[in-house]
């Protein structure tokens, strides 16, 4: 190959810089287009081309949404407290107040026995501000419920769950009521399911959260992320050292109530007639297989099947029980006068029994149901 002349290399050199100036020249005078995309900080995956415009997606809060939507269906309760001294029926400020959720547009509403029991010149205030007066109120104390009926039409009724027993532990949830001050009306408050199928100081099992549930807020809904009501709040513990301990009565128990209540104006519940003692390891909450024993026999159709005191009870129908929690779930299937047989000991030996059942309370340990006192206001 012939060798260039120093002149030639010179004019080569300068052509070579005048291309490379255009080219950096081009490259800054081209515009920047706008960034459509949020750039994502996570380190990319290894095989895979990182890219520095990857769009992250955030997930939209459902709660603003559900509270919106359900906040029309719950309702304010006030009145006056039922006066015990001169001095309190002349305090203008002996109120007391809680919650309500709307169960038929006509006026119809669900609410805990104990807000309403004790109330005179009761007054319910719907989401928009309008109040009415109560023109029928029916009450179950056993399953701290009660209905109450208001002279009103075009209310929104709630969406009941048809189960809560779908309810998995840790699933979201919003409790929606009056807490402290009936100023207060429509706050909400966000938890998560705490545990299910709950036997606390009440006839049915219920479900427990951590949202905060605060006096007034009993007889509020406590609602899904389906915007269904999973239950009534109803009762927490409140003691120095405990925090975000509610209790809800489940969808089914409620459903169970209104619909005897509406039929009745009472709830006709099966007693097995007899008074019954739990096992130590079901009063402590242990996992157990221990019968109940019985320690009274009050009706007659429980003495005439033969049922004794210190006899004791395995199963009714073939379904074991182990508590009179269980047995009260049990008697949401069964009305007073049907006949169920019970898988029984006596006196050392296994029997049958066959009994009818009677009408009771549902309680058939006497125990009693309701509300924290503190959560009645």
């Amino acid at each position: 190959m012939k060798p260039m002349g120093k002149k030639r290399v010179i004019l080569l050199l300068c052509s070579i810089m005048l291309l490379s100036g255009a080219v950096e020249a081009a490259a800054a005078a081209k515009p920047q287009s706008a960034a459509k995309t949020i750039p994502s900080t996570g380190a990319a995956v290894k095989g895979q081309k990182s890219s520095a415009n990857t769009q992250v997606q955030v997930p939209t809060d459902p709660v603003p949404q559900i509270v919106k939507d359900v906040s029309p269906s719950v309702v304010g309760i006030i009145g006056r407290a039922t006066a015990q001294t001169e001095q309190m029926a002349a305090d203008r400020n002996n109120l007391m107040h809680g919650t309500g959720v709307i169960i038929r547009s006509n006026g119809w509403i669900v609410t805990n026995a104990h807000v309403v029991n004790g109330l005179q010149s009761t007054v319910v205030v719907t989401s928009d501000g309008k109040t009415y007066k109560i023109t029928d109120t029916y009450v179950d104390e056993a399953s701290d419920l009660a209905l109450i009926k208001i002279n009103a039409s075009g209310l929104r009724p709630a969406v009941f769950a048809k189960s809560a027993q779908n309810t998995q532990v840790g699933e979201k949830v919003v409790a929606i009521g009056t807490p402290i001050s009936f100023s207060l009306r429509n706050s909400a408050t966000v938890g998560v399911v705490s545990g299910m199928n709950r036997a606390v100081n009440a006839t049915y099992r219920l479900i427990q959260s951590d949202t905060a549930i605060n006096p007034g807020n009993s007889g509020g809904p406590l609602v899904n992320m389906k915007g269904e009501v999973l239950g009534i709040n109803s009762m927490k513990f409140a003691a120095v050292g405990v925090e975000n301990m509610g209790f809800s009565i489940p969808s089914e128990t409620v459903q169970y109530v209104i619909n005897q209540l509406f039929k009745y104006g009472e709830v006709r519940r099966p007693s097995l007639g007899v008074s019954m003692e739990e096992s130590w390891s079901a009063l402590v909450g242990l996992p157990t297989q221990d019968p109940l024993t019985i320690t009274k026999v009050v009706s007659d159709e429980a003495k005439k099947a033969g049922i004794r005191e210190n006899d004791v009870l395995y199963s009714i129908d073939g379904k074991r029980v182990n508590s009179v929690v269980d047995i009260n779930e049990l008697f949401k299937s069964y009305m007073p006068g049907q006949t169920v047989k019970l898988l029984m000991q006596s006196d050392g030996d296994i029997v049958i029994r066959k009994l009818v059942l009677s009408e009771g309370v549902g309680m058939d340990n006497e125990s009693a149901a309701g509300g924290e006192d503190d959560d009645e206001f």
